[in-house]
Formats: structure tokens, C-alpha cells, sequence
């Protein structure tokens, strides 16, 4: 059995143990650049011993983003990404950037730039109906990815995250769902997963053995009609037979319609109200119950589902969800799992991983509240970090 603080190889990336912090939205970007306050979000967890950092939501383009806040890859970006990776590097991590484009989750009003998804459908977020791509629009976004890439190289990446989960575009493509088209992009999953194929091998193709590159990928949507694990473990066998990625990390849940089923535990929706305006706070509060669901919280949720990609896949796997414990993180290396990825446990303590190396009974504080959710829109954080330490 792999021992997950053991050094390791991703790609062609040394890190220094098995642990990845999860791409988890910060919301320290009001400019779309980097701040001092997004580079310390980041040292924490990586003088707390992770093995690598992953920079959450790096747009591709600029109505990829989820709002006009996010950063998008372009030139301007790279000195303020070069001044997080260095910052990051010199904590003994390495860094990850989560490319992706939004699609249908993007806020067209906050962006200002019409969302797109498979076809036209009515998205809550912008309070528009969304774009349907044309061939020469999924050409551009694919591109983009590459070219996002690339910037990722100049400022100082480890590694890229391709971001196939949570309805976000790649994946809205991958559901039979939200994509009801009938030209060579829709219909059968062949087609429905020709642009999760085409991004990872351009991707690969623009950055080679530079940097390793992983893509998110979503098992199940948790939405009735959306992706399921059946047709998910068969694109995971076709991005594995491609060859263009390191790693697959394991997801599930829909930003669009049903973001709870990532995250298990309490459904903080009387916060989720209040941190929008107005018709958005009404119309969630009456929505709650149904777009916000509870779905009860056990340690390595994701694994029942996660062990069959294990059973089907020889690629190494990275496990997320409710990875909190040593004995956990032992059970996911025990599975043959070759990574964990933590998110809630490392912002309530950053220096978990640290902790659970010295310590391994060492208890988690995150009580799966999920009161964090709601404060990505004013700087992603653990809302308990004012009670005393418990451990």
C-alpha cells in the first residue's frame, strides 16, 4: 500500500506527498488579477504541508468566468500568477491551475458577455437564456484552453487542472440533459464527449511533458436525465486510451441544478439567500428546498462511486471528498487510489496535512456546516475560524 506521504510523481512533477488541495473558489479577485490577499489564501495550506496547491476557476476566456470577478488567462495575468506560484513554491508545494470555462453556470449580467451551454436554455444565474456555440465558437474555446495553458507554463504552473466537472461547459456537453444536439458535438456520448477528448489532447499537445495535466471529471450529475456513472466511466476510458492526461480526479454534482451533491453535509440555504441581491435572494429562498438539497455527510463520500473508475481505470486517480482523517487517506491509498484531494478540512485548519503526518489521530475541525459555500462571493473562508481551537 502506497503510504499518501510518501513523494510522489504526477506527470513529470515531483511532489513531496500524495495530498492535493482542491480547487475551491476564493473569491480574492475583485480586478480578475492576482492579490496579496489570494497568494496568503494559498501559503497557508502549502507551509501546512500540502503536496500541491490547486488555484480554483482560471477561466479561459472571459465569458468562461462564473462572474467578472474570476481571473481569466491572458498576459496581463501572468505577473500577479507568477508572484502565487513562487509564493507557493517556496513553501515546498507545487501549483495547479484549474482551466476551465463556466459555460451555463457563468453569470451573463456580471460578465456582461452572453453564457454558453449545448443549446439555448434559461440560466437563473444571468436571468437569460444561454449561447449555442457553433462549430467555429467550440474551435475558439478549445484553443483557449491551449492558450491558457501555456500562460500557466509562462507564470510558473506545476500543473493544469482541466476543469469536466459540475455542469461548467466541458461538462454540460458531457450531459444528455443539457446537450440535445444533433450535429457532431450532441446526441450519442461519442459525441457528447468530443470536447472533453479535443481540450485534454490540445491541451497536451500545446504544453507536451512541461507541465502534468489532470482533468476534473464528473461521475455522476445527481440531477435526474443528467450524466451518469455508466457513461462517465466510458469517457474515462477514452481519455485514458488518448493518453493526453496524468491523472483523473473524481467528482460529482451540478453547480447548475444541484451543487449539494458535491458537498454533503448541512445545506446552508438561509446564507446562500442573503449573500445575493435581490429577485436572486427571493427567488433562492423559495427555491431553497429544491436547488439546495441535504444530503447527509460521511467520510470518503465519493468512494462507492469513485471505486469503479479504480476497478476500470489503470491511469492514477486522485479521491475527493470528505477526506479528512489519516485513517481516511489510508483507506483511499489502501483502494488504490494515487492521490487524495481535501478542500472544507484545509480551509477551517491549513495545517491539517502537517498535523496528520506528525499526529495521525489528529481530528478534523470542519463540521461540515457548509457556511464556507455561501462566502465565496466576499472571500471564500471558514466562518469558525473565530472559535478557539479545539486541537
Amino acid at each position: 500500500m502506497l503510504d499518501v506521504f510518501s513523494p510522489a510523481r504526477l506527470g513529470g512533477v515531483q511532489l513531496r506527498n500524495r495530498t492535493i488541495k482542491a480547487a475551491t473558489f476564493e473569491g480574492r479577485t475583485p480586478d480578475a488579477l492576482v492579490t496579496d490577499d489570494l497568494i496568503a489564501y494559498h501559503q497557508a495550506p502549502a507551509a501546512g504541508g500540502v503536496g500541491m496547491c490547486t488555484v480554483a476557476y482560471c477561466a479561459v476566456s472571459p465569458e468562461g468566468r462564473t462572474d467578472r470577478h474570476q481571473i481569466w488567462m491572458r498576459p496581463e495575468a501572468v505577473p500577479g500568477l507568477r508572484r502565487l506560484t513562487d509564493a507557493i513554491h517556496a513553501e515546498g508545494a507545487a501549483a495547479s491551475a484549474q482551466l476551465g470555462h463556466a459555460g451555463p453556470v457563468a453569470n451573463a449580467a456580471s460578465n456582461r458577455l452572453p453564457a454558453i451551454a449545448p443549446g439555448r436554455l434559461f440560466s437563473p444565474l444571468g436571468m437569460a437564456r444561454t449561447h449555442r456555440p457553433d462549430e467555429a465558437e467550440i474551435r475558439r474555446i478549445i484553443d483557449a484552453h491551449a492558450q491558457a495553458a501555456r500562460l500557466a507554463h509562462e507564470a510558473g504552473f506545476d500543473a493544469v487542472e482541466l476543469h469536466f466537472g459540475h455542469n461548467y461547459l466541458t461538462s454540460s456537453f458531457l450531459s444528455p440533459l443539457l446537450n440535445r444536439r444533433t450535429d457532431a458535438w450532441g446526441g450519442p456520448l461519442a459525441n457528447r464527449a468530443r470536447l472533453a477528448r479535443e481540450i485534454a489532447r490540445t491541451v497536451r499537445e500545446a504544453v507536451g511533458d512541461r507541465l502534468a495535466v489532470t482533468a476534473k471529471l464528473g461521475m455522476d450529475d445527481g440531477v435526474p436525465g443528467g450524466l451518469r456513472i455508466e457513461e462517465s466511466l466510458q469517457v474515462g476510458r477514452w481519455l485514458q486510451e488518448d493518453g493526453a492526461l496524468d491523472a483523473l480526479e473524481l467528482t460529482a454534482g451540478s453547480s447548475l441544478l444541484n451543487p449539494m451533491y458535491l458537498f454533503r453535509g448541512d445545506a446552508p440555504r438561509r446564507e446562500f439567500a442573503e449573500a445575493f441581491p435581490q429577485p436572486m435572494r427571493a427567488g433562492l429562498k423559495a427555491a431553497g428546498p429544491v436547488f439546495i438539497r441535504a444530503y447527509p455527510y460521511q467520510e470518503a463520500y465519493l468512494l462507492e462511486e469513485a471505486r469503479q473508475f479504480r476497478h476500470e481505470l489503470s491511469m492514477p486517480l486522485i479521491l475527493l471528498g470528505g477526506i479528512t482523517t489519516r485513517e481516511t487517506m489510508d483507506l483511499a491509498m489502501a483502494e488504490g487510489f494515487e492521490f487524495v484531494a481535501m478542500g472544507r478540512a484545509l480551509l477551517r485548519q491549513p495545517d491539517l496535512v502537517n498535523r496528520l503526518q506528525t499526529q495521525p489521530t489528529t481530528p478534523s475541525l470542519c463540521t461540515h456546516c457548509n457556511k464556507c459555500m455561501p462566502t465565496i462571493y466576499s472571500g471564500t473562508r471558514c466562518v469558525l475560524v473565530t472559535e478557539p481551537a479545539l486541537g
